[in-house]
């Protein structure tokens, strides 16, 4: 099996980190999405969406999504769980998982996309709706600072999926200027510790 990815966005890192957190090898394929490769009629017909990165199994069935690939794996091994031990804990990190995703990662990536043109070959960048989306994401960081005032991670003590991708979406947010700051010390304390773990280098 081979996973197609673009190394430098959020999305492939978040499965790549996953990967890591479980010890699973892979094959993988650099697409160069500025240039379009993903666009191309082979790799359309794999994955309809043309997004990054998604999952080609070797039976030529493939899974695009982030998540959907991380559950995959989850479900090939069970272990280390990263998507909750019990039926509590699962849907805590799917909430927080869902949270990060909607109101943090997504705007983040309407921000780049909206107001650098990268992909303005293929879309009708709106600069006020880029700079209203990044808005958005900082005003979310006060609502990650709180909760993370008394929880070592978004669920408690228990590292998962939903940590993963607020890290990838943090450090995505670099690209156009959201960082963290003094008023966010929870926060700050959460990402050194996450980021220092082996698999943050995936």
């Amino acid at each position: 099996m081979k996973i197609y990815e673009t190394k430098s966005a959020p999305n492939p890192r978040r499965v790549r980190m996953f990967l890591a957190e479980k010890g699973i090898d892979m094959e993988y394929v650099e697409l160069d999405i500025a240039a379009g490769e993903n666009l191309n009629d082979a790799n359309r017909s794999k994955n309809v969406t043309t997004k990054v990165p998604f999952l080609e199994l070797d039976d030529g069935t493939c899974i695009g999504e982030s998540i959907a690939i991380c559950r995959y794996f989850e479900e090939l091994q069970p272990e280390p769980a990263l998507f909750g031990t019990n039926p509590l804990q699962k849907a805590q990190v799917e909430m927080w998982q869902r949270r990060v995703e909607l109101h943090l990662l997504l705007p983040i990536g309407m921000c780049f996309q909206h107001t650098s043109g990268y992909f303005k070959d293929r879309m009708n960048p709106i600069p006020a709706w880029g700079e209203e989306s990044g808005k958005n994401a900082v005003d979310f960081l006060a609502v990650l600072e709180s909760h993370l005032s008394d929880n070592t991670y978004l669920c408690g003590n228990y590292f998962s999926v939903a940590d993963i991708t607020l890290l990838c979406s943090l450090d995505f947010a670099r690209v156009v200027k959201i960082r963290l700051q003094d008023t966010h010390p929870n926060l700050q304390r959460w990402y050194q510790q996450v980021s220092s773990r082996p698999s943050a280098k995936a």
